[in-house]
């Protein structure tokens, strides 16, 4: 299948750019979907709510191989769902999955792969890192013809936020027609830091209201490709310096510095209609008042994320097989702290069976309230409703 078709479209839509705002489809959608998602909660039990809570490697349900060779063997891939992952599934429904480059050989092997995960129990969404840059795992394989981008970082240095729109809507095209629902994009983080080894020119610029504008743009594109974007990384991974895929990272800076930088781009991206937010694995002591993950902060998540910028999307973690989440808690604990905090979808969470009945129990045991679980189920259904408009 070959997509430079789409550049000429994106030309001719890019004119579009000022008229498109990604509020508009999801307000009617959350409206719409809001009677239908109450309805399937109640018919739901609780595996099934807290199965749509977990987005999921393909790995994590083939019990027959330990977490650790997936998480830490490079030549490890898997890329067909095998009977042990539908057994497996059977007793364990997901709300979603994502696959990584190691997933994905070519256009036959991934149409192939997405059927069967279609057929998952849980009725499972489809995520992908595709940003374009060095994060792409589509656009970086060789054996797909799409387009490529040097970084977002690039794009910006045009000075046109519209550039950054008519990539999002190339990629945003090319990944749904592949089957993905979701795409974990942009970076909304502002690259402050010239050490900063994670992000650098992922993110678009290291000047707040240049980034906000650009991300908006990068936001509207996937959505008029009709992919759900998602603003990356909450509460902002550009002032760090330690790679949270190794561990522990941290901001001193204080709530009122993060208003006048890292949250500018964020905040641009809710009014904008963003539908989901990833949260970064750094601390910020100065905000929480505790020295944890924001991932795992309720004053980060609930009070300034919800309560004071007004985000009511879907929330959803950084893959918690991180080394800034394992280093410090068990899989279970992590899982656990992070429904508590306010997290609506775990992502990549390791022994992804044993931490599945870990939250079960804890939801039973009254540690974590069902309603809390119903908060999230509500807007995980609610997603999966403008998904199918």
């Amino acid at each position: 299948m070959k997509f430079k078709k789409y550049i000429t479209l994106v030309f001719s839509l890019s004119s579009l750019v000022l008229l498109t705002a990604c509020g508009d489809d999801s307000s009617s959608a959350s409206n719409s979907g809001e009677e239908s998602s109450a309805l399937n909660i109640d018919k739901m039990t609780l595996r099934e709510k807290v199965g749509q809570m977990f987005f999921v490697r393909p790995e994590a349900l083939d019990t027959s191989i330990h977490w650790e060779a997936y998480a830490d063997l490079p030549d490890f891939k898997l890329q067909q769902v095998n009977k042990t992952m539908t057994a497996v599934n059977k007793d364990y429904p997901i709300g979603g999955m994502i696959l990584y480059a190691h997933n994905i050989v070519d256009e036959k092997q991934l149409a192939a792969f997405i059927k069967e995960i279609r057929r998952l129990n849980g009725s499972p969404l489809l995520a992908i890192d595709e940003e374009g840059g060095r994060v792409a795992r589509i656009a970086n394989n060789e054996n797909f013809d799409v387009p490529k981008y040097e970084s977002m970082e690039a794009i910006a240095k045009s000075g046109d936020p519209n550039e950054a729109y008519k990539a999002a809507f190339t990629i945003g095209s090319y990944v749904k027609e592949y089957g993905f629902d979701i795409d974990f994009a942009p970076v909304a983080d502002v690259n402050t830091n010239p050490d900063n080894v994670i992000i650098g020119p992922r993110a678009f610029s290291d000047d707040p209201e240049t980034a906000a504008d650009f991300v908006v743009s990068y936001l509207n594109g996937l959505d008029s490709a009709k992919v759900i974007g998602t603003l990356k990384h909450f509460p902002g991974h550009g002032d760090v310096k330690t790679d949270t895929h190794f561990g522990y990272a941290s901001t001193e800076k204080t709530w009122d510095e993060m208003l006048k930088c890292e949250m500018i781009p964020f905040k641009a991206g809710i009014k904008a209609g963003a539908q989901m937010i990833m949260t970064a694995h750094i601390s910020a002591p100065k905000v929480s008042g505790e020295d944890v993950p924001a991932t795992l902060s309720s004053v980060i998540l609930q009070d300034k994320l919800r309560g004071e910028l007004g985000f009511d999307g879907v929330i959803v973690t950084d893959a918690m097989d991180m080394g800034a989440i394992t280093t410090q808690f068990s899989n279970t604990e992590a899982a656990i702290k992070a429904i508590q905090a306010g997290v609506d979808i775990v992502l990549c969470s390791r022994e992804f069976v044993k931490v599945f009945d870990a939250v079960v129990e804890a939801v039973e045991k009254g540690k974590i309230k069902e309603s809390r679980i119903d908060e999230s189920v509500k807007r995980i259904l609610e997603l999966k409703d403008f998904k199918t408009k």
